[in-house]
């Protein structure tokens, strides 16, 4: 089967071609202003390297779809009336549902016939009970609005636990893992039976744990503090969290690999950075224990958890209990394609 899996970002586009399971070609077309052209340059690669003669001779496309809110609990073939629900969660996703949406239009005016698939983020999370995405405000809010924790590097999430399970020797629904997605977006998942029952992520990603430039949590009422006293618009305080705090807030610098450079050349800031890092990370890891009983392994993946041995050494260094830790590479584009050949039937 072929299968081309497309992430599609607000001026970018990620591709990997996979040929029975097998990657075949990848790249990423940046800068982009007309999404168009943008596939237009894919079915070019994929003609002079991929041996396509265009894009309707693939079998399918494979779309990374951030936001699937509490409608989709799986990967589904896209149609009109699919293309339309995810036009109506924008507003859960503002930065990535329109872009990611973008790329499934343009497949389908360039190639009408070609079955696409969307995988979304938040579908692994779906599993979590009430208890766990439930948010202490006024319950009209989830009603009406949709507010509760979704989740998000659930795909990747996902991959890592079945391959866990594999290496582990034992049926991925009799498995209970915490897994640790480390890299300038991070998360952890509780995983009771192959299922996650909590993620570290909430209604945004920028709740959780300390990022490469997200504060992650923080007491709300800093917000209220600063927009009074200091006159602070939403917007600022939008970038500030979102793009101005976490390792970068604390000393400048969001590459981890970096820091330790920093951190060896007697920058205190550095140190704070990472001593905060794994402290948050050991914070989570300490919960989601309590809440699954027993754990069979922490799983390390994305770039530091699977690449940065110091900071995996510091966050095992001193827990309180014997958890046999795994590094595994994700790979997200796989499982997408995986999910493609899963839900399209022929």
């Amino acid at each position: 089967m072929k299968i081309l899996v497309l992430n599609a970002g607000s001026s970018s586009l990620k591709y990997k071609l996979f040929i029975d399971q097998v990657l075949s070609i990848e790249g990423l077309i940046e800068n982009i202003t007309n999404y168009h052209k943008g596939i237009e340059k894919i079915e070019q690669k994929l003609q002079k390297e991929g041996d396509i003669d265009n894009l309707s001779s693939l079998d399918v496309v494979g779309h990374r779809v951030v936001h699937g809110g509490e409608i989709f609990k799986e990967s589904v073939v896209i149609d009109r009336e699919v293309i339309e629900t995810i036009k109506s969660l924008i507003p859960l996703a503002p930065l990535h549902n329109p872009a990611n949406l973008e790329g499934i239009l343009m497949i389908s005016e360039i190639a009408p016939t070609l079955k696409q698939v969307a995988v979304f983020d938040t579908a692994f999370h779906q599993t979590l009970p009430p208890k766990a995405y439930h948010y202490a405000l006024p319950y009209e809010l989830y009603k009406e609005s949709g507010i509760r924790r979704y989740g998000f590097h659930g795909t990747s999430h996902q991959f890592v636990a079945k391959e866990a399970s594999k290496i582990l020797g034992k049926n991925l629904n009799k498995t209970s893992l915490i897994t640790l997605h480390l890299g300038n977006g991070a998360s952890l998942s509780a995983i009771k039976n192959g299922k996650s029952i909590d993620t570290s992520m909430g209604f945004t990603p920028l709740e959780g744990l300390m990022m490469g430039t997200r504060s992650g949590d923080i007491d709300p009422a800093i917000l209220f503090y600063l927009a009074r006293e200091y006159g602070y618009s939403i917007e600022q305080l939008d970038t500030m969290l979102n793009k101005k705090s976490g390792l970068l807030g604390i000393c400048h610098q969001n590459d981890m690999r970096q820091i330790h450079t920093m951190i060896k050349d007697g920058n205190s800031n550095a140190k704070l950075a990472l001593e905060m890092f794994v402290y948050r990370i050991k914070k989570y890891i300490g919960a989601y224990y309590a809440i699954l009983g027993k754990v069979d392994a922490l799983i390390f993946t994305g770039g530091i958890g699977e690449n940065d041995k110091i900071t995996r050494e510091l966050i095992l260094n001193g827990l309180p209990f014997e958890i046999p830790s795994l590094v595994i590479k994700t790979d997200e584009e796989l499982a997408i394609a995986l999910e493609c050949e899963k839900v399209v039937k022929f």
